[in-house]
């Protein structure tokens, strides 16, 4: 009877040393969120080297880079419904979101009408010093606005904590472990 109680025990403490897996082509929140989970930093880093992607770097550098400056406002993002007549921002926005996504037994259904990170990541060299310093601040603000409106709203967070270089504060990721995981990057001289 110890025996097996031994061997129980071993099972356990083997199969909680696994990593959980994500689906094909994951969400970025959902690589972050996994990479929060990890206790240690070394797997941390065989995550964020599992789902290596030039988008999840471009987030970590403009969140991470001291030289790249955000040219969007800081705070939150206003939002002025056609249909409402309350004002509120984006952030409450997504938080509703969130909120009623968390409180469902699944999500994925309803991701599919979203876009992705992975797909609008391309345009956020609008948004930093040196990307398209010419545009005018309103159409930069209105094309922010647009992309957050049209991806997952968990993706739509990542990007606001990133804009202000908070993303720290939701997720235990830092620098140290961004540089080790993708050596490629080199921090500085972007704006």
């Amino acid at each position: 009877m110890t025996v097996s109680a031994t061997k129980t025990k071993k099972r356990t403490s083997s199969a909680s040393s696994q990593v959980e897996k994500l689906p094909p082509n994951p969400f970025a929140f959902e690589v972050l969120q996994l990479v929060s989970k990890q206790r240690s930093k070394e797997k941390k880093i065989e995550i964020l080297k599992e789902y290596e992607d030039p988008s999840l770097k471009a987030i970590f550098i403009w969140n991470f880079d001291e030289s790249v400056i955000s040219l969007l406002p800081e705070g939150d993002v206003p939002y002025f419904g056609d249909n409402t007549v309350k004002t509120s921002t984006i952030s409450e926005r997504i938080g509703d979101a969130v909120s009623k996504m968390e409180s469902s037994s699944s999500i994925g259904a309803v991701d599919q009408k979203y876009s992705t990170i992975k797909k609008e990541y391309t345009k956020f060299y609008n948004f930093v010093k040196g990307g398209n310093d010419s545009m005018n601040g309103i159409k930069r603000e209105n094309i922010f606005i647009n992309i957050l409106e049209g991806i997952h709203p968990l993706e739509a967070e990542i990007i606001c904590l990133v804009k202000d270089k908070r993303l720290q504060e939701k997720y235990k990721i830092t620098k140290e472990i961004v540089s080790e995981a993708y050596p490629d990057i080199k921090w500085g001289g972007r704006s």
